[in-house]
């Protein structure tokens, strides 16, 4: 059934099954605890925390597990040894819905996620714009005369 109504996370939970809606409802407060300036919406019909206007973490409940998303290698890389127990596909951590929810790990990845996040809008203003003409290294413009040699 597609959930194309929802408004809020919290109508995103409660069209969850029941004992579903406990371990969303930990996940949440979790995220909301890592990330307590992010701003809760709902994005591709699931729950999304953002920051600065950009999105940091999904999460979403499904049949057997509940997911986050995105992860990118590097998230991958830095948890390898926390994820182990946990099936990763391309951009999703998957958590069985029966085991206990691994509260630090989903602090730590959405604290991690908002760095990753806050380390491409910086390097994302540092670059330059295209299009743009790029500043002279010289301050006092470029070097030689621009109009050819000088005719006597």
């Amino acid at each position: 059934m597609a959930k194309t109504n929802l408004r809020s996370v919290d109508d995103y939970i409660a069209s969850q099954p029941e004992a579903t809606q406990a371990v969303l409802k930990r996940v949440r407060g979790i995220i909301r605890k890592a990330l307590p300036a992010a701003e809760e919406v709902i994005s591709y019909q699931i729950p999304t925390y953002k920051l600065r206007g950009q999105a940091v973490v999904y999460f979403a409940g499904w049949k057997q597990h509940y997911s986050l998303y995105p992860t990118s290698a590097a998230l991958v890389k830095a948890f390898k040894a926390a994820l182990a127990p946990y099936e990763l596909s391309k951009g999703t951590i998957r958590f069985p819905l029966g085991e206990t929810v691994p509260a630090k790990l989903i602090e730590r990845i959405a604290k991690f996620r908002a760095m990753e996040v806050a380390e491409g809008a910086e390097a994302k203003a540092r670059a330059p714009k295209k299009g743009a003409t790029p500043a002279p290294s010289d301050p006092s413009g470029p070097v030689g005369n621009q109009e050819g040699p000088t005719r006597l």
